[in-house]
């Protein structure tokens, strides 16, 4: 059994209102499996469980609203994989390019800036339960 991060995507979808913006989360979930195409589908079904809107009681900006699965954006093998993560484990990296030191600062310092992004990670070729239809 190896560690892996897996990027799962959620988004958030109001009820009964139209959407102009999905605001999207990004969890980073540790899966311990037997491969990575076991880590992708246990992804999956982490993700699919993490749907709902909490009996009714979500809201997002004062809205009724619900928590969609939106996929799995990545798997990533941890660093030393064959041991359980602990102080100082590498988990998962994200590799960005921006323009200047100046945006790498304002990068830094949580402010909004133009980058593009680079992962360069394979996709397990597993067969997907297909996702719910988003609106």
């Amino acid at each position: 059994m190896s560690w892996y991060a897996a990027h799962i995507v959620m988004m958030v979808q109001l009820k009964g209102k139209r959407q102009s913006r999905f605001p999207v989360w990004e969890n980073i979930v540790l899966i311990n499996a037997a491969s990575e195409e076991k880590a992708f589908a246990k992804a999956e079904e982490r993700g699919r469980w993490e749907e709902g809107d909490d009996d009714g009681t979500f809201l997002w900006g004062g809205q009724p609203a619900t928590w969609v699965f939106a996929g799995v954006r990545k798997i990533t093998m941890c660093v030393d994989s064959d041991k359980r993560p602990g102080d100082g484990t590498e988990v998962t990296f994200n590799e960005f390019e921006l323009i200047s030191k100046e945006a790498v600062r304002r990068f830094v310092n949580g402010d909004p800036v133009a980058l593009k992004s680079h992962d360069r990670f394979d996709q397990p070729e597993v067969h997907h339960t297909p996702i719910k239809k988003l609106a």
